[in-house]
């Protein structure tokens, strides 16, 4: 079972990345996905989910209409389309996928650093 992210790197601000996160080992297309982030000295955040059928999408308010999250199950991929970046969205960037059947099981990528800087 993995999450492997990709995409993160340094741009400066007002700048765009995409980040991927690819599925294996389990079936994506019933997992809802999440992507969090945490900057050096600060807690994991929630930046965006998407339902498992991708029709329910929820932002956190610091990146609602620049941010946006989509999957596509038959390539088991995840994605963050990140626009006009400031420097506080940099941090680690991580997948999450969950699904709740009995009990909740839950995958975490590796992360990916995201650096907005000039």
């Amino acid at each position: 079972v993995q999450l492997v992210e990709s995409g993160g790197g340094l741009v400066q601000p007002g700048g765009s990345l995409k980040l991927t996160c690819v599925a294996s080992g389990f079936t994506f297309s019933i997992y809802g996905m999440r992507w969090y982030r945490q900057a050096p000295g600060k807690e994991r955040e929630l930046v965006a989910s998407i339902s498992s059928v991708g029709g329910v999408t929820n932002y956190a308010d610091s990146v609602k209409g620049r941010f946006t999250i989509s999957r596509d199950n038959a390539k088991n991929t995840g994605y963050l389309q990140m626009n006009r970046l400031k420097p506080e969205d940099t941090a680690v960037y991580y997948c999450y996928a969950y699904v709740t059947l009995g009990g909740r099981t839950e995958y975490w990528g590796q992360g990916t650093q995201v650096t907005v800087s000039s």
